[in-house]
């Protein structure tokens, strides 16, 4: 599968470029997301919701990526550009390859988006995806990285939601605080 999506790769100058700036900054698009949501007016009630949804999906990021690098020391795993043929389009560190970190983040934020409103969530599911498909066109993983990575983030952040009740009270004082600075 890595070759058939990578394969694509170095055709067509444009194609290559909306790839690369996905693979790139896709990540900081869906980070973008956050404080919009956090700031969003409503009913304080939903305003509640989406700000504990972006606390979770803070959250759900940090551990990801923490489980990412436990797994990666434990299996290092060469990126496809060092073990075989592959079109890459940048360059980039031949650190270890799984699972893919850019992935685990994206699925970990989008899925605390989920939980916070399907039709977000779904568009940001459908982006993180996108992520993962770049990150291999790109030459960066194996498709097998991005399975795993958005595996990771998925089971994180379902994992972050349902410790939130043990954690909120831990969470609301500072949270009261900023709401009475203006800050949420």
């Amino acid at each position: 599968m890595f070759h058939a999506i990578n394969g694509l790769a170095g055709h067509v100058d444009a194609v290559d470029d909306i790839f690369e700036a996905v693979a790139t900054y896709g990540i900081y698009f869906l980070v973008a997301t956050l404080p919009i949501l956090w700031f969003w007016p409503g009913p304080r009630p939903q305003r509640d919701r989406r700000q504990w949804g972006v606390i979770v999906a803070i959250a759900s990021g940090l551990i990801a990526l923490g489980v990412n690098q436990v797994i990666s020391h434990l299996w290092d795993r060469p990126r496809p550009f060092v073990s075989h043929h592959a079109t890459t389009l940048l360059s980039h560190s031949r650190d270890a390859s799984f699972p893919s970190d850019h992935t685990a983040f994206a699925f970990a934020l989008a899925m605390a988006l989920f939980l916070v409103s399907r039709r977000l969530g779904i568009v940001a599911l459908l982006f993180a995806a996108l992520i993962g498909f770049a990150r291999v066109y790109v030459g960066f993983h194996y498709v097998s990285d991005i399975v795993a990575g958005a595996a990771i983030g998925v089971a994180v952040a379902l994992a972050v939601d349902l410790v939130r009740p043990y954690v909120r009270p831990l969470v609301e004082p500072p949270l009261a605080l900023a709401r009475r600075l203006h800050l949420a």
